[in-house]
C-alpha cells in the first residue's frame, strides 16, 4: 500500500475559501514597495481570505501589482496605506476600488 502524501512546499488551498490576494515580491514591485504591502495585508488578516507572496506576476513597472482570485481583479501602484480601502471595500464589501485598477485589465469605461 503506498501513502500519498502532499508536498510540503504547496500550500494546500481550501476550494472553499472565498478569496486570495496575491502581492507580487518579484524585484521590480519590491523596488516599489511590495514588501510593505504584503505586510499591511497580513497585518489586517480577513476570514475566509488568504493573502500570498507572488512571483512575477508579467506586468513590470506598474507595481506594486496585487491580484485578487478568484475575482481576476488587478489593482496597480498599491501603497500600503491603500491596503485598509481595499480591504473594506473589495474583499469585505464587494466593491472593485476603481481608482487603484490596473488600467491594462479594467479599462475606465468613458461616460
Amino acid at each position: 500500500m503506498t501513502n500519498i502524501t502532499q508536498p510540503s512546499d504547496f500550500p494546500i488551498i481550501d476550494q472553499h475559501s472565498s478569496k486570495c490576494v496575491r502581492v507580487c515580491q518579484n524585484r521590480t514591485c519590491k523596488k516599489q514597495g511590495a514588501v510593505k504591502v504584503l505586510a499591511a495585508f497580513t497585518a489586517l488578516p480577513i476570514p475566509g481570505v488568504t493573502v500570498t507572496a507572488s512571483s512575477c506576476l508579467g506586468q513590470c513597472g506598474n507595481g506594486p501589482m496585487v491580484l485578487i482570485l478568484p475575482d481576476m481583479v488587478w489593482y496597480s501602484g498599491v501603497q500600503p496605506d491603500e491596503v485598509s480601502l481595499l480591504i473594506e471595500n473589495h474583499l469585505l464589501g464587494g466593491q472593485r476600488v476603481k481608482q487603484m485598477l490596473y488600467y491594462r485589465f479594467h479599462p475606465q469605461k468613458s461616460s
